[in-house]
């Protein structure tokens, strides 16, 4: 959380990028850093990486 919190900080002073916002992708996420995520504007998501690689749908394939 700190390193992301960091990133923004450093992005968002270039006036071209501002605004930057932040998501924390986890496969678990504690209380803790949900909780200071939230507070810093930062979203939260968890990730099933296990269902991820099982996706394979025609329609968002390229090829």
């Amino acid at each position: 959380m700190e390193q992301l919190t960091r990133y923004l900080e450093l992005l968002n002073r270039d006036p071209h990028l501002a605004p930057v916002t932040g998501i924390f992708a986890a496969q678990v996420i504690k209380p803790q850093a949900k909780t200071l995520a939230t507070d810093r504007g930062i979203r939260c998501v968890t990730l099933d990486y296990e269902a991820l690689r099982g996706i394979d749908d025609a329609e968002v394939r390229l090829f």
